[in-house]
């Protein structure tokens, strides 16, 4: 990854995390508005996002499940505070050039905390805001006892969402979790009312079957996302079947949480029972790796630039 000088001529370029991102509201407007698939893992800190970058993605999904296990070490319970998430968002957007899509629950209040929630977070350089229908406190889009509000509610939420924003190619993506509670044809009704409230892209969470995908798909009048969870209520399918089923965003919240949270495990485990890390230096990174994830060569010529020189006469 090389750092991008954005600044005057003679200035030199900065690493990632110190430069500012342009344009990327609209790469991701214009990738929505080009047709295909968008596959957006999801992220819970800087190195989550670094490595998605590295990996070639174009989007990150900033997960508040993981946020919330990885910072606060509690699950998806509504605990973390508007402050938490909007400091968590920044720090994951100031660390790579690609579009973030952050989940900021039900907005954290009534239609004014809504647009202080997208105020905010378009400042810190997000692209895309998902707000859902939820009451609060909020649940896991897969655990049971989640509650919606009413539609005129949501659809206020969305219009103050909607209003908010100062770029307009911020994309504003509404969940609905009704169809737990309501069933389907509940969910698409609400989706395209939704969508005439001038939502982006529709998030209909937890369809429970490969036919309610599809009818989700073709029956809502707007790009739809899909929530790819492992052990969740919708079938897992690959991008392209997603694709071909006319989903334009696939996220995938928590696969690589899940995935450290083992690693981690069978390391730690590896340590307590032979006193070494020995058997599992292979699987790591070394410590120039790591570190060169994030341009240390290019932070060590900024401090030479500016550092003090000392005369050693």
């Amino acid at each position: 990854m090389s750092s991008q000088d954005t600044s005057k001529p003679g200035r030199p370029a900065m690493p990632l995390a110190l430069e500012p991102k342009a344009g990327r509201h609209a790469q991701l407007r214009a990738a929505l508005n080009s047709g295909g698939m968008l596959m957006a893992p999801g992220v819970f800190d800087c190195l989550t996002a670094r490595l998605a970058e590295l990996a070639g993605f174009r989007m990150v999904y900033m997960t508040g499940s993981g946020v919330s296990i990885t910072r606060l070490g509690a699950p998806d319970v509504a605990l973390l505070s508007f402050a938490e998430i909007l400091d968590q968002a920044k720090r994951i957007a100031d660390v790579t050039a690609l579009p973030v899509l952050a989940d900021v629950d039900t907005g954290y209040g009534g239609p004014l905390n809504v647009i202080r929630t997208v105020r905010e977070m378009e400042r810190a350089g997000i692209s895309a805001l998902q707000i859902e229908d939820q009451d609060w406190p909020k649940r896991c889009g897969h655990e049971p006892g989640r509650r919606v509000v009413p539609i005129a509610e949501m659809v206020g939420r969305l219009h103050a969402a909607v209003d908010a924003r100062r770029d307009p190619d911020v994309l504003i993506v509404a969940r609905t979790d009704a169809r737990s509670s309501e069933g389907i044809d509940a969910a698409i009704e609400r989706a395209n009312l939704y969508a005439e409230a001038g939502a982006d892209v529709l998030f209909v969470e937890s369809p429970e079957s490969v036919e309610e995908m599809q009818r989700v798909a073709r029956e809502v009048k707007a790009p739809t996302l899909s929530n790819q969870v492992e052990g969740g209520r919708t079938p897992l399918l690959p991008a392209a079947e997603l694709e071909a089923l006319g989903y334009r965003i696939a996220i995938y919240p928590n696969s690589v949480t899940r995935l450290f949270a083992r690693a981690g495990q069978e390391l730690f485990q590896e340590l307590n029972r032979t006193g070494s890390t020995q058997g599992l230096k292979g699987r790591m990174l070394d410590h120039r790796g790591l570190w060169d994830l994030f341009e240390h060569p290019a932070f060590m010529q900024l401090e030479q630039r500016y550092g003090a020189r000392h005369d050693p006469s």
